[in-house]
């Protein structure tokens, strides 16, 4: 008389067809955690010292900061005091590296040919650097398609953009931010604050650049 012969262990087999599921689950979860943990805990610690930040514009160059009441506190607005507005060149405060670099809301008609043209929304073309130690620069309304592209490292008073009028602006100007972590801050440039602060009344200050290359 002949007797089936069965190999292996078909319990066994049906097991380990349901643990490979739950390993790869698993495999799946800390592979995730590992990420998220990449991305937030440089954002749980302290900032850095502040970078030794210099104005957005060319070296030697005097220009006016303010800003108005709902304008926000610490928002600065750049204007030249002298020749023409449009265009400008709009630079690095810092080196850093580009994490932002297209449109902010909707760009308007405001333009060279049309200065009186429609409002946008938002800050129109606008350039974000970070510069490490969570530290970073937001620069706002500029004329065109910024000149950087994101993931692209910068060094100080190198240009990013023009001056412009694109979203929600109503002249050419340039709107300028400095951000320590989750927090918006007074502006400093080359190691001395702005003065620009709250935003209870319109007022302005005159600043001369040393954003200056060296050699």
């Amino acid at each position: 008389m002949l007797w089936a012969v069965t190999t292996g262990h078909p319990r066994s087999h049906r097991r380990s067809r349901h643990r490979l599921p739950r390993l790869l689950l698993a495999v799946g979860l800390v592979a995730a955690l590992a990420a998220a943990a990449v991305l937030v805990v440089p954002y749980l610690l302290p900032p850095g010292p502040r970078p030794l930040f210099q104005l957005p514009v060319a070296c030697g160059e005097t220009w006016q900061a303010g800003t108005y009441p709902g304008h926000d506190d610490y928002d600065v607005d750049f204007f030249p005091i002298e020749g023409e507005s449009w265009g400008r060149p709009v630079l690095a405060s810092y080196e850093g590296t580009v994490t932002v670099a297209g449109i902010n809301g909707t760009l308007g008609g405001r333009t060279p040919d049309d200065p009186d043209g429609p409002r946008g929304r938002g800050g129109g073309y606008w350039v974000k650097i970070d510069h490490g130690g969570r530290w970073e620069t937001q620069y706002l309304h500029l004329l065109e398609p910024p000149l950087v592209r994101v993931g692209q490292r910068v060094a100080q008073g190198e240009q990013i953009g023009r001056l412009g009028s694109t979203g929600n602006s109503g002249a050419p100007h340039l709107h300028y931010e400095q951000r320590r972590g989750w927090e918006k801050v007074e502006a400093w440039f080359d190691g001395q604050p702005s003065g620009i602060t709250h935003d209870d009344f319109e007022y302005t200050v005159r600043l001369t650049s040393n954003n200056c290359v060296s050699g």
